[in-house]
């Protein structure tokens, strides 16, 4: 449930394929932590680096293309779940299919809300989607996601669990309908649901999926849980339930290569890039990053609701070149009054001047276009705010105190 993602498949084009991250929110998330290894299936447990907006990852694509690589597919994957925004994701796909008609695209969810843009799917000539499903039975769900988010408001245990999965088979078969080629991956907890890879697969089949992919849950190098690594016979066995029913696909991968990868099926050399690209570090005029949060650690509030606005930056200048000082909370600045249109946007752009970018759970349309006339980039995340500031400022070290003057 986390980590790179890949929408690969075996009818895939020769040549490489690029993974655009557009996805800014995620509508569930792991009981068990982000892996240390990036497992090709897995995207949207949580977003760890800003997501791309449509036209940027237009953008991105149009410069790896005249880099000279050689991208027969585009993915939309990561670093949420691509129809936890939808819009967004079919922007993305709507600029791509445009800008470059013979493009293969494809998309990995975990397929909360897919079935409702099936069709739209379809006509923009997405040919295959990957749906992630770790589980059929809600009880075994329920033990594998920390929440459930389809909209705004998080489910309870149970309620949340049986949604989930309601909405991937229903979502599977309505891709299938619409003549989309259909993969499932399954993400493999032992003592969790190791055995149950045979009823994911009897399940998908039924459904209209033309393979699985079987992939390890492989815990963080500094992360202590209860669920173990996935070993090689829990894999044999778990791949062996599986092939009763589906093809098992290959999903083997090139470590190092976090968005676009080598696959064992016929894609090619991959184009190496990382989610993050095109996004400069905070400086100059604008040293800043803005945060909407209601409580200090997530950023976890809608542009239009922030009350008021977290602001972080560097106490000293340049360092080593191109890398700021320590970054710390530098204060709290209030936002506009709400109900003035424009002239709210106008405000909160002065207000925020030093500002490079402003992070907040969700946005409208205008406001993040607004802002971005005036300079001011709106990032649309659900993130640890300590990490998302330790991305935009190159990756720094991370500090260990939260709260108020906290370094990052």
């Amino acid at each position: 449930m986390s980590g790179a993602s890949h929408c690969t498949h075996p009818n895939a084009r020769p040549g490489g394929w690029l993974l655009l991250p557009v996805a800014p929110r995620s509508n569930a998330r792991s009981r068990h932590g982000d892996t240390g290894v990036s497992t090709p299936c897995a995207c949207g447990a949580q977003p760890a680096s800003p997501a791309m907006l449509p036209h940027e990852a237009l953008e991105h694509l149009r410069k790896v293309m005249e880099s000279g690589a050689v991208v027969s597919t585009v993915g939309i994957a990561g670093p949420g779940d691509p129809f936890a925004v939808p819009d967004r994701t079919l922007e993305t796909l709507r600029l791509v299919r445009a800008a470059y008609p013979n493009m293969a695209l494809c998309v990995t969810t975990n397929g909360l809300g897919v079935a409702s843009h099936a069709a739209a799917l379809a006509e923009l000539g997405v040919g295959h989607v990957t749906l992630l499903m770790d589980a059929v039975d809600p009880e075994l769900v329920d033990t594998l996601y920390a929440w459930i988010r389809p909209g705004t408001r998080t489910l309870r245990p149970g309620e949340g669990a049986a949604l989930l999965v309601d909405e991937q088979a229903v979502g599977l078969a309505a891709l299938v309908k619409a003549g989309i080629e259909v993969a499932v991956c399954v993400t493999v907890y032992p003592g969790i649901n190791d055995s149950h890879v045979g009823d994911i697969a009897a399940a998908a089949k039924v459904l209209g999926a033309t393979g699985i992919y079987v992939v390890p849950f492989v815990p963080a190098g500094d992360a202590a849980g209860p669920v173990p690594a996935a070993d090689a016979a829990t894999m044999d066995a778990a791949r062996q339930a599986a092939a009763v029913y589906l093809p098992v696909l290959d999903a083997s991968a090139r470590d190092g290569l976090p968005v676009v990868r080598r696959m064992g099926m016929g894609c090619g050399e991959p184009v190496a890039v990382t989610a993050g690209s095109g996004l400069p570090l905070p400086g100059g005029d604008r040293p800043c990053v803005a945060v909407a949060s209601s409580d200090g650690f997530d950023v976890d509030e809608h542009l239009g609701h922030a009350r008021q606005f977290l602001v972080y930056g560097p106490t000293t200048g340049p360092q080593n070149g191109s890398m700021v000082g320590p970054v710390e909370l530098l204060g709290v600045r209030p936002a506009p009054p709400a109900g003035s249109g424009d002239a709210r946007w106008e405000a909160l752009a002065a207000v925020l001047s030093d500002c490079a970018y402003l992070l907040v759970s969700s946005a409208g349309q205008r406001p993040v276009e607004y802002l971005a006339g005036k300079g001011l980039r709106v990032i649309q995340t659900e993130d640890n705010i300590e990490g998302l500031v330790d991305v935009l400022y190159g990756g720094g070290k991370k500090g260990k105190n939260r709260g108020k003057g906290r370094t990052v």
